[in-house]
């Protein structure tokens, strides 16, 4: 019976073989993608073929044998393409891409435990498919069988050759380490992999070393094998299909022209001076058909090599017969380069998210306990108190600066996730699209991460459908036939901003204003700038498509997108020029959780503004004096005219101290306004709060914090204030001077 730490811990390690196992898929699909594209690049198949093997190795740990059996199939192909036999063709890309799919369906029936028979059907028909198309290409079929249980034995002689070989066969003399099968091993494929090469001849397994019932440790690997291969190819090749073993075998390889001297030093490094073992291993090759004539009458080498303790990948005897057979490096050196690989691998440590998001939220407290210690020892006057809240607080930013990078990502993760999705809708579609990915390593808070990925997925899906012609339309229009469909991350200020672009034919802006005038969305006559007209199209319901299709034409998305968006207090628009393209500009704050503000009072309220926003503060211009009743207006900044609000008028309080208010210039990207604030009180660490239901209706707010004297002060929402001032100013100079005021800012608020 499984004792419960027992069960723990299979319990958490199988969690761990899933992650992984998605992260190998992950990069399996990724090395799938750029093959098709660089079919040439042969570290790319290589990185390819690792990941299927290491998603076969750690099921076959796991006893998941319908994951193991089904990617030998795409092993066995993909081999076929590392070795030359085949070449990379669009058949056997679709192939594989399929068979991705499928080792992603097996692996979701191991999660939830269930199996479904047309899950298991599908495995037989795509198999069968990669099968036909490895037969295609010429490979021995008959050499390659599909991939057996691990149970299945070795037969102890495969065949025997002749006492006079003529043809070019090889001599193989493998031993497989103590943690072979323990680190996801099958010595029985590697076996297969050689019959991809040319035809086994004869293949004795080894079994002297397997210890009595007793003393067997079942995920110890015992195993030996001495095989004969008569192939056209050479060492390399050889080598290769036992690449992925180098650390956890020793392999030894005789060229066909090799002579008894050389198989006296192979029978050296084997055996040494264990006379009983020299006689089973020169029986063992007289039964393979090698002629041991002069290897018998010689006598034992004064100091032979002695046998490797652990596994290698030893270099190889050469044909000529007076070089040695060198021996593998010993167990210590084995372990020693082992040891350097795995502190490599550990750098990096999986953390589950909770607990991430529960250590930033201590922090948090940790910051605003910080503050009002700070706020006590100025109280006190206490140079040396004031001095250790000074270096706590220096402490407590870094540590939080640093607990909030763990919670970073490159947005390239998220971005590589289309490159299989453009694929497959450019070829349902029939159209020809070059997938460009910039910025990639941006980095963006987790939390984010998550919800940005849906509406990311529908603008690409949109541009694919809407924007983006057919290569005989893009031919006709002077473009050409490949169209470019771009992702572009980067920041700017405070944000980081995403777009998504393409060279398509654009946004029709009369088809657009006919439908808002269909749906009574505007009015007829009504004229609207380029960028108001472009906002109908994240109304609800709201869709220009003809017809229905897989991908959109319901009008359900775009309100979602935009809704999305600005619950991470964001910001989305677009421009377009017709027949060239549209591009779709996402601005989003770097983090949800805490920044470095700036603290303000208007009114006896305190307002917090992100400090990356903060262009400059000054003294309240004359134009913002001569005109103290407005709420916005324009002032002048060194010859630069930019629009003010007032922050006590905007939010309907009365200012505390008229004479002696200061503005505060701040960018929101391109555009610059001016905020006027009754008093000025520095920078402040600032924990978002997020505000009540009663509250998410007012766009200008972004959330709360909470000060060190226990007070609650407002974070400004840098979009809904630069919103709300130039459309104020404009309202103004269209109202030929009335002040717009209060009514219509409180609406854009």
């Amino acid at each position: 019976m499984i004792q419960d730490d027992d069960a723990e811990i299979i319990a958490a390690a199988r969690a761990g073989f899933l992650d992984e196992a998605a992260d190998m898929l992950q990069q399996f699909e990724q090395a799938l993608l750029v093959m098709e594209t660089t079919p040439d690049d042969a570290e790319n198949l290589n990185a390819a073929f690792r990941a299927a093997h290491t998603v076969k190795g750690t099921a076959g740990l796991f006893g998941c044998d319908a994951v193991v059996l089904f990617t030998h199939e795409v092993e066995t192909l993909m081999e076929s393409l590392r070795s030359g036999v085949l070449k990379v063709s669009d058949d056997i890309c679709a192939a594989l891409l399929d068979g991705r799919d499928q080792m992603g369906a097996l692996m979701d029936e191991v999660r939830s435990g269930a199996s479904d028979p047309a899950v298991a059907a599908r495995s037989q028909s795509i198999g069968q498919r990669l099968r036909n198309l490895h037969a295609g290409g010429g490979a021995a079929v008959a050499n390659a069988p599909a991939a057996a249980p691990k149970s299945a034995e070795v037969p102890a002689v495969v065949a025997t050759a002749s006492a006079t070989q003529v043809e070019p066969v090889w001599h193989l003399s493998l031993r497989f380490g103590a943690d072979a099968l323990r680190n996801g091993l099958d010595p029985l494929a590697f076996i297969r992999y050689l019959g991809s090469l040319g035809q086994v001849l004869a293949c004795h397994t080894l079994t002297e070393l397997v210890p009595t019932l007793s003393a067997l440790d079942a995920e110890n690997c015992h195993l030996g094998f001495e095989l004969r291969l008569l192939t056209e190819q050479g060492r390399i090749e050889i080598e290769r299909v036992f690449e992925f073993a180098a650390d956890d075998c020793s392999l030894q390889i005789l060229a066909p022209s090799a002579d008894a001297a050389d198989y006296l030093l192979l029978l050296n490094l084997r055996c040494g001076e264990d006379a009983a073992a020299s006689s089973a291993l020169r029986a063992i090759w007289l039964g393979q058909g090698v002629d041991l004539s002069p290897v018998a009458a010689a006598p034992a080498a004064a100091t032979p090599a002695p046998m490797p303790e652990t596994v290698a990948a030893a270099p190889a005897v050469t044909a000529a017969p007076a070089a040695p057979v060198k021996a593998a490096p010993s167990a210590k050196e084995r372990r020693a380069a082992r040891d350097r690989r795995l502190g490599e691998e550990t750098r990096f440590v999986k953390v589950r998210a909770d607990k991430l998001d529960h250590l930033i939220d201590l922090i948090g407290e940790l910051v605003i306990a910080g503050s009002g210690a700070q706020m006590v020892a100025n109280q006190e006057r206490s140079a040396a108190f004031l001095e250790a809240t000074q270096r706590v607080s220096d402490l407590v930013q870094a540590t939080r600066d640093g607990a909030l990078a763990l919670r970073m990502v490159p947005v390239g993760e998220t971005f590589s996730r289309f490159q299989r999705v453009v694929r497959d809708t450019a070829k349902q579609l029939g159209k020809d699209i070059e997938f460009v990915v910039t910025g990639g390593d941006t980095e963006l808070d987790k939390s984010m991460i998550d919800v940005i990925a849906d509406p990311l997925m529908h603008l690409v899906r949109n541009s694919l459908d809407h924007g983006i012609e057919k290569p005989e339309e893009r031919e006709a229009a002077g473009k050409p036939r490949t169209a470019i469909l771009g992702l572009n991350a980067c920041h700017d200020g405070g944000s980081i901003v995403i777009e998504v672009s393409d060279d398509g034919r654009g946004l029709r802006r009369e088809r657009i204003l006919a439908k808002a005038i269909e749906r009574g969305l505007v009015a007829e006559g009504q004229t609207l700038s380029d960028a108001e007209v472009w906002q109908l199209i994240f109304a609800a319901g709201f869709s220009t498509a003809d017809k229905v299709t897989d991908l959109s034409g319901r009008g359900v998305g775009m309100d979602v997108v935009r809704r999305n968006i600005e619950s991470l207090r964001g910001q989305i628009a677009l421009s377009s020029r017709d027949g060239h393209g549209t591009t779709t500009q996402i601005r989003l704050p770097l983090t949800l959780a805490m920044i470095d503000g700036f603290l303000t009072t208007v009114g006896g309220v305190h307002y917090v503004l992100p400090l990356a926003v903060v262009s400059e503060c000054i003294d309240m211009p004359r134009e913002c004096r001569a005109a103290p009743e407005r709420v916005c207006g324009t002032f002048d900044l060194r010859g630069e005219v930019l629009p003010y609000l007032d922050l006590a008028g905007f939010y309907g309080v009365e200012s505390a101290d008229a004479q002696r208010r200061s503005l505060v210039v701040v960018r929101d990207g391109k555009v610059r306004i001016g905020l006027v604030v009754d008093r000025l009180l520095g920078e402040h660490q600032t924990v978002i709060k997020p505000l009540a239901g009663i509250f998410r209706h007012l766009k200008a707010l972004a959330g709360s914090t909470i000060l060190g004297s226990g007070d609650v002060a407002l974070v400004l929402d840098m979009q809904g204030l630069v919103a709300a001032a130039t459309r104020a100013a404009v309202g103004g100079r269209q109202s030929g001077g009335r002040d717009p005021q209060r009514p219509a800012l409180r609406r854009a608020a």
